[in-house]
């Protein structure tokens, strides 16, 4: 599933890096803790791996 916002995207590399143990845990905050805990390696890297061309700065409120 790809990332709807170039937040979301860096947030899921964060977590991603994390989780590979290239920064440590405690230097992530907001959604990149979040997305750390709640999702696996595989879904972070599908998230962090979307192109960031034409993807808006924040996804829209509904």
């Amino acid at each position: 599933m790809p990332a709807k916002s170039k937040a979301q995207q860096k947030a899921a590399g964060a977590a991603l890096a994390a989780k590979r143990g290239d920064i440590k845990k405690s230097e992530l905050v907001g959604a990149s803790k979040e997305m750390y805990k709640s999702m696996s390696e595989k879904q972070l890297d599908e998230f962090a791996s979307t192109k960031r061309k034409g993807l808006p700065e924040h996804k829209e409120e509904k």
